[in-house]
């Protein structure tokens, strides 16, 4: 009973973070494009040659958290799938968003945060959305990789002590079996005693 309610606890304690996460993120995403001048639109930056507007990033990771296993897939599979055959400053990051929008199977913001980084330090290469975006998504990737930790903790010191309750409760069944074991022992010395008594008496009566 106590181990469910603290791993009860726990996934509503990570559900609220990520929750906080999430929207403080878009929030800043959102404050950000708001604030841009007719020059610095969201379609991207036509100093860098191949950079896909920042709609295209943003779109993928609605698609990501909509639940659509099967759009999932598919974007995580051509993320992927670019960021090793034709690795660069577009397509890490490409990947690293992927790894970092929480609501998919293969979301990993531990991995995110450290691709982000990397990208991060060349931001010379990115345009100046790409590396808002970044930014932003590397803060939410810290703080849900902290999050996700600190769950793992959780369930794992849960595990623990249920473990720790099994074991002792396994000792105390061994101990009472052996508690058993004996007094059935003296019972049946008991009943050998008794019986000889018995066989004795029995024996004087028939002599008298």
């Amino acid at each position: 009973m106590h181990s469910s309610k603290r791993t009860s606890r726990a996934q509503q304690i990570a559900a609220i973070a990520v929750a906080a996460v999430l929207l403080s993120g878009c929030a800043q995403t959102k404050g950000f494009f708001s604030g841009m001048s007719g020059s610095e639109t969201p379609s991207g930056d036509a100093g860098i040659l191949g950079a896909p507007g920042i709609d295209y990033y943003l779109e993928e990771m609605r698609q990501l958290a909509s639940g659509d296993p099967a759009a999932q897939a598919e974007i995580f599979a051509d993320a992927e799938s670019g960021a090793q055959l034709t690795p660069g400053p577009q397509t890490n990051l490409r990947f690293a968003l992927v790894l970092g929008t929480p609501g998919h199977p293969e979301s990993d913001a531990a991995r995110a945060a450290s691709m982000l980084r990397e990208v991060l330090a060349a931001p010379a290469l990115l345009t100046q959305s790409e590396v808002a975006l970044a930014s932003i998504a590397l803060r939410s990737a810290e703080e849900l990789a902290a999050v996700e930790a600190e769950v793992q903790r959780l369930r794992a010191a849960v595990s623990r002590a249920s473990s720790e309750r099994e074991t002792a409760t396994s000792q105390r069944l061994a101990s009472l079996e052996a508690e058993n074991r004996s007094l059935s022992q003296q019972l049946r010395d008991a009943e050998e005693k008794l019986e000889a008594i018995t066989t004795i008496e029995r024996s004087i009566r028939e002599q008298e």
